[in-house]
């Protein structure tokens, strides 16, 4: 099989790459990435690159919730655009086989139960109650606190940032491009990826990298609300594996979504302090801030990963902090 790998010179796609040289199937890994003057907006260049290809693994993007209202263009050219002219070449050069990187982002909160009401989808948190200290959403029935649930795949769709809506109209156009083609289509939506490589000193970078930043330049961490905030965290190496599980997929005319995560939650505190124990640094402090755009809780249901792509993560979490934390500090 040979693989036109987009979006390999970043984070997640270096570590993509590094896996599939490994695999039996994969003969041969086709770089794509703006390092190597290749621009997934580029017809031309897709072009040169996918005759002979197999399958494409889908990693480009604008990435990071975006800063505000002006990042829009931004995040719709290169995250919607450029997977609109991927696939019309891939169309062009019978190319049916697409793993593609989604987000657990395009869920918005994640799923939660109402003592009264049972299973219910919150919308956005209301700032009065924010700026109370009320951080867990509301019944929309009844107006009690929620609590937290697992999320599965067939959730409804609740998009809430610009990155969050260009990565569900990425799945809306694959699904799509999957009608027409025949071809098949796997999204894998990865919750909180870290480990060694991260980006790190920027706005778009995700929640570990900022902390650990902090806290190699000797700045305790800042943590919103009051630290709660529920995630599930998967190591980068875990999320190129499921990568090189979904390249087995066959699934014509369809599109298969999955929750990429480590299937253990972990409160941004619980992370918060887990770094800088790791890292010897200082405390985190709990700030009582908040962004109106963020979500709560997000806790992934792994089974229907585990069951079909027999994926389950690997890395524990202790220990991929552990060499996340001494990657970052050799390099600092």
């Amino acid at each position: 099989m040979r693989v036109l790998l987009t979006g390999s010179a970043g984070f997640i796609g270096r570590h993509i790459a590094e896996t599939l040289e490994g695999v039996t199937a994969v003969r041969d890994v086709v770089p794509a990435d703006l390092r190597t003057g290749v621009d997934v907006r580029d017809a031309d260049a897709l072009d040169r690159l996918l005759p002979g290809v197999d399958a494409v693994v889908h990693q480009a993007a604008k990435v990071g919730l975006g800063v505000d209202v002006a990042d829009l263009p931004a995040y719709a050219s290169a995250n919607v655009c450029g997977t609109a002219v991927l696939l019309a070449a891939m169309a062009r050069h019978g190319v049916r086989r697409l793993v593609l990187a989604s987000s657990m982002v395009v869920y918005g909160e994640g799923a939660y139960d109402c003592p009264a009401h049972g299973p219910v989808r919150p919308g956005p948190r209301r700032e009065e109650d924010l700026a109370a200290g009320v951080f867990d959403p509301r019944c929309p029935c009844c107006d009690a606190v929620l609590v937290p649930a697992v999320i599965a795949e067939d959730a409804p769709m609740d998009p809430r940032n610009a990155y969050a809506t260009t990565k569900l109209a990425q799945e809306h156009l694959a699904a799509g491009w999957a009608r027409e083609t025949g071809g098949t289509v796997t999204a894998l939506r990865y919750h909180n990826v870290y480990g060694p490589g991260m980006p790190r000193d920027t706005p778009y970078a995700g929640v570990a990298a900022i902390f650990l930043s902090e806290l190699v330049n000797g700045r305790a961490p800042r943590v919103f609300e009051d630290g709660g905030q529920r995630r599930d965290f998967v190591h980068v190496r875990d999320v190129a594996r499921a990568n090189a599980l979904a390249l087995e997929e066959d699934r014509p005319g369809a599109l298969t979504a999955y929750n990429i995560a480590g299937g253990t939650p972990r409160t941004v505190g619980d992370l918060a302090r887990a770094l800088a124990a790791a890292t010897g640094g200082p405390a985190p402090v709990v700030t009582g801030g908040y962004r109106l755009g963020d979500v709560r809780h997000i806790v992934a249901s792994p089974a229907k990963a585990a069951r079909e792509l027999g994926f389950t993560a690997q890395v524990a979490f202790e220990d991929g902090l552990r060499e996340f934390t001494t990657a970052a500090v050799m390099a600092s």
